[in-house]
């Protein structure tokens, strides 16, 4: 049993799909499969169900989850553990984040950090969305990671940073603008300017607009929000984005969406986690901060 088979098994268990799984870890499809039989040979049992379009696990793949889940954990927890030893080592964060708070909430939030720890460096890396975020926090990748999603109770190995709503982003010269409230039955018709397909974005708007009854006519996905907003801006569609992404726009306008469209930012870590010194004055400034600044 090797470490990069229970890599890509936990991976894989996490996003339900061979594609997107040897495209988060850089390797080949093939390569992935391959692994993933190798395990299976070797315990002779079948974790993943190929029956169905969306990869699930077996019973015996569900129970075997839970070990490999601990194994990457403390493999993780060992390297990091032994880092101490290092004469050269300052405390160090592996911190990941989605494109929206890398864009808009984090130059801040670093610069004040960096100015209150000057000991401690955060080794920061973007993805391409929170379940990303989420899925390398799993792999023991990162020590923290600032997820976007549905409002709810946070879970044990989340803190709740903010909760903000949705808005139609509008050219300035749409006549839905003269509206105060839109709902997603006004804009059936509209071409839609979006984020990448992951992102929790792009899933609820769907969602939404299937609800009332139709597809979004999407013409673009990217994960530049600079893009997106000039796009708008220029004539080329609408998007629906958090306000504190577009707060201080003047290019287009804003709508609030009827029903309300609500977004939730967490820090997150890994399930079971043992917080270090470090991590703990990492988290408990994130804390302070989200209290008297979102």
């Amino acid at each position: 049993m090797e470490f990069r088979q229970l890599e890509y098994f936990c991976t894989i268990s996490h996003l339900k799909n061979f594609t997107r799984t040897a495209e988060t870890l850089h390797v080949s499809q093939p390569s992935v499969t391959k692994a993933i039989k190798a395990l299976e040979a070797e315990l002779g049992l079948v974790l993943i169900d190929r029956s169905q379009k969306k990869v699930n696990l077996t019973p015996e793949g569900q129970a075997f989850l839970l070990h490999a889940q601990k194994i990457m954990s403390a493999a993780s927890a060992a390297k990091k553990d032994m880092a101490r030893y290092r004469g050269d080592s300052r405390g160090k964060i592996q911190f990941g984040l989605p494109p929206m708070v890398e864009a808009y909430l984090f130059p801040d939030l670093f610069t004040k950090f960096q100015s209150s720890f000057p000991d401690i460096s955060l080794d920061v890396q973007e993805y391409s969305d929170s379940d990303e975020v989420r899925n390398r926090l799993a792999l023991g990748d990162l020590d923290f990671g600032i997820v976007l999603g549905e409002v709810r109770t946070p879970a044990e190995n989340e803190m709740l940073l903010m909760q903000d709503s949705m808005s139609v982003c509008l050219p300035t010269s749409h006549p839905l603008a003269n509206q105060e409230k839109i709902g997603f039955g006004d804009i059936a018709a509209e071409k839609f300017i979006m984020q990448q397909p992951h992102t929790y974005q792009y899933k609820e708007v769907c969602r939404r607009c299937n609800e009332v009854g139709f597809v979004p006519n999407i013409t673009l996905c990217t994960s530049q929000l600079k893009t997106i907003k000039q796009l708008v801006a220029n004539g080329m569609g609408i998007s629906i984005l958090p306000n504190f992404v577009t707060g201080t726009e003047n290019i287009f306008v804003r709508r609030p969406l009827l029903p309300n469209l609500s977004v939730q930012i967490t820090l997150n870590w890994s399930i079971g986690k043992q917080l270090t010194d470090v991590d703990e004055q990492f988290s408990g400034f994130i804390k302070d901060y989200a209290e008297k600044h979102l």
